[in-house]
C-alpha cells in the first residue's frame, strides 16, 4: 500500500494529474519511477500520491508556484511530457490548486 504524503501545515500547492492511458507500456513504468525520483529531489517538493485503475490520478505537493514552474521546465520532465503526449496517454488534464486547509487521521 502506497503511503499518504506527509505534507506540512497549509498553505501549499497541489498539482493534480489525471490521465487515461493508451495501450502498451512503451517504457512508461520506468519513466514514471524516474519522474518520482527526480521530482523528489526538486527544491520545494513536498510529496506525492498516486492511484491507477481505468483513470490514473497523481497528486504532487509543492511549497510554492515557483517550485511547480521549475519542475515543469526540468529537461528530463519535459521529455516525459513529450512521450506522454505522443505515446502514453489517450487523454490527460493537469490542475494546479492551493491547499488552504487539511484534516485527517
Amino acid at each position: 500500500m502506497a503511503p499518504i504524503a506527509d505534507t506540512p501545515k497549509p498553505p501549499y500547492y497541489a498539482v493534480i494529474f489525471t490521465s487515461r492511458r493508451a495501450e502498451g507500456d512503451h517504457g512508461y513504468e520506468e519513466m514514471a519511477a524516474r519522474m518520482v525520483e527526480l521530482a523528489s529531489a526538486q527544491p520545494g517538493f513536498l510529496g506525492i500520491e498516486s492511484a491507477r485503475e481505468k483513470i490514473g490520478i497523481t497528486v504532487s505537493y509543492w511549497a510554492d508556484l515557483d517550485s511547480i514552474r521549475a519542475w515543469k521546465e526540468n529537461a528530463e520532465h519535459q521529455e516525459a511530457q513529450r512521450m506522454g503526449r505522443e505515446q502514453w496517454y489517450e487523454s490527460f488534464r493537469v490542475r494546479i490548486t492551493k491547499v488552504e486547509r487539511e484534516y485527517g487521521l
